[in-house]
């Protein structure tokens, strides 16, 4: 169990530094991804979408197992409402902040102050979002 949480801390901090590199933590890429005046982070998260895609095809389509012996399976996951409502308000985050789930935590480690006001946001929206779910009168919490 702790070599895995270990990998895992490796293969983050790894991911991280790849984040940083390409450029994903600076605020003046992000904003021109936004704005279309510098299309280079957006062709950074297209390959990746790419190769993620013909990776999870190749896992479904070849049989792959999970550690455990089960089959993986890749199953579209429902659109629904709120989905594009959350995923509004993370892009309006992401443009005011310059930062993603992701990046925010590469923010970190390069010692960016701004970082801090992000991962409050993420934290809150985490907690706000929890607590709506679990309420009988959401939608989504529905069956």
């Amino acid at each position: 169990m702790m070599q895995r949480k270990l990998t895992f801390l490796v293969l983050g901090g790894i991911f991280g530094f790849a984040l940083s590199r390409v450029g994903a933590s600076e605020y003046d890429l992000i904003y021109g991804m936004f704005t279309g005046t510098d299309l280079t982070l957006a062709w950074v998260m297209i390959t990746a979408i790419l190769i993620g895609h013909v990776g999870m095809l190749a896992l479904n389509g070849f049989g792959g197992t999970t550690r455990r012996g089960e089959k993986i399976t890749v199953k579209a996951k429902p659109l629904r409402p709120l989905t594009i409502v959350g995923g509004g308000i993370m892009g309006i985050g992401w443009g005011l902040s310059g930062a993603c789930p992701g990046t925010v935590l590469a923010q970190l480690g390069e010692g960016k102050v701004i970082a801090l006001a992000t991962t409050a946001g993420l934290i809150l929206g985490t907690y706000v979002y929890a607590r709506l779910v679990d309420s009988e009168s959401w939608p989504e919490s529905r069956g």
